[in-house]
């Protein structure tokens, strides 16, 4: 994969050259390599069998301040001179726009570090099935209530990327993703219900036992049967650490550079302004050693860097490319394309004591719907999970809907559980918000 990543650096020199030379006055392309395999079974037999091997350059040129784009998945050099042709063709005809351009040269990432991303193995077919295979069968033999399945799946991806700009920037890695996933249906008194459980890894031999992975899916299948409705009420709402980060993603959309230069969000000008409480901090991670979220240079070439980007409940920063953060009169932050390791801090408390802590109210596992509007903070979901008394689970509820003002919900958090959420680009614990309106019967 070293030569790979050597080869596509040349490419995208070369491309970067051709565009200097059709005269774009600055030009930046990306382009990555994928091999990889997915198998999917069901009810113990395989369905699909996919081998994949793609790749595709992306490029932007801009002639003073017009900009166009194009992009090919053909790599020969014809298709790649007549994929520059195009985006120097393009440019011709956009509006001027002062914001427009590549980020600073003094902002990019020239050394970037190793983070250890990439963790090879063979792409491997018969194993790949014997992994959903045993955990479809782990989940099918786990209790005679699990009558039917959704189907396992496995996936190993093997890839390269590679960004370079006008700016002298050529710079890329490898790196390497593993999940696998199961889906059960359990049935009792007529009553059906499906539930899942997956792992995703950098490396392979991380990841959670296919043996696991099946009996996690049928044990969340079973603690959903005999879920009922409950009466519409006004009570504290737990959301599980595998969702909690959604609730995380809607602050992410709001305090990005996209919906705040257009003033389409909740929280517009609060920048160094209380948004949370006085306890609750995020910090952004980007070196974590093979980190799900992990890189050293953003989508633009800006190296990325650690950040606190709430502190005691204060709105230390926004997310920002170069183009928002031009729109803003403000600098990138580094996030184009997305953040990197986003790490919620607790308030200590473990899953059993977040229940006791939560009382007498609603556990949220799971959530349905879009009914979020990040520019009035407006937040209305289907949801299900379980009744809790005195700081026991009661019995599994569905059928409902939640609903608050996202401004209100995030100054509302009570506790944050100190048992972590890791499989994503937000690492956080269970979060209780201290009221919301729950619909039910």
């Amino acid at each position: 994969m070293q030569q790979q990543l050597t080869d596509i650096q040349q490419i995208v020199e070369d491309v970067l050259k051709l565009a200097k030379e059709k005269g774009a006055t600055q030009a930046e392309a990306s382009m990555s390599k994928v091999r990889g395999i997915a198998v999917s079974s069901r009810l113990k037999e395989v369905e699909t069998v996919e081998f994949t091997n793609d790749g595709g350059l992306g490029i932007t040129v801009y002639k003073g301040q017009r900009k166009g784009s194009a992009s090919t998945a053909d790599l020969s050099p014809q298709a790649l001179r007549l994929t520059v042709e195009k985006a120097i063709e393009i440019a011709k005809y956009t509006g001027e726009d002062d914001c427009s351009g590549l980020a600073d040269k003094e902002l990019m990432a020239f050394e970037p570090q190793d983070l250890d991303l990439f963790h090879p193995i063979e792409l491997d077919t018969d194993f790949a099935i014997e992994q959903v295979i045993t955990a479809e069968t782990a989940a099918l033999a786990f209790d005679p209530r699990i009558t039917n399945s959704d189907g396992a799946s496995y996936n190993a991806n093997l890839g390269t990327k590679v960004y370079g700009n006008s700016h002298g920037l050529n710079v890329g890695y490898n790196s390497s993703r593993y999940s696998m996933s199961c889906v059960v249906i359990g049935e009792q008194d007529g009553d059906m219900q499906r539930d899942y459980s997956y792992t995703v890894e950098r490396q392979a031999d991380l990841m959670a036992s296919p043996e696991q992975i099946g009996k996690e899916s049928a044990e969340f299948t079973l603690g959903r049967l005999g879920a009922r409705q409950i009466k519409t009420a006004k009570v504290p709402v737990l959301f599980d650490k595998e969702i909690a980060s959604g609730l995380i993603g809607h602050f992410i959309s709001a305090i990005s550079g996209g919906n705040l230069y257009r003033k389409s969000s909740f929280l517009l000008d609060k920048l160094g302004e209380q948004v949370l409480p006085n306890w609750f901090s995020i910090s952004e991670r980007p070196f974590i050693m093979r980190g799900l979220a992990s890189s050293a240079f953003d989508h633009e070439g800006v190296r990325t860097k650690d950040s606190e980007i709430v502190t005691d409940g204060i709105l230390n920063q926004y997310l920002l490319t170069s183009y928002s953060a031009r729109k803003m009169k403000m600098q990138t932050t580094g996030h184009a394309g997305g953040i990197h390791n986003w790490l919620i801090k607790p308030t200590g408390q473990s899953d059993k004591q977040m229940l006791a802590e939560l009382g007498t109210g609603l556990l949220v596992t799971e959530l349905m719907g879009q009914g979020v509007n990040v520019v009035t903070g407006d937040y209305s979901r289907g949801a299900a999970g379980f009744w809790v008394e005195n700081g026991v689970i009661q019995y599994p509820v569905h059928e409902i809907t939640i609903a608050g003002n996202l401004t209100d919900m995030l100054k509302n958090i009570v506790a944050v559980g100190s048992q972590i959420e890791r499989r994503g680009s937000i690492q956080t614990g269970s979060i209780l918000i201290d009221k919301m309106q729950v619909a039910g019967d």
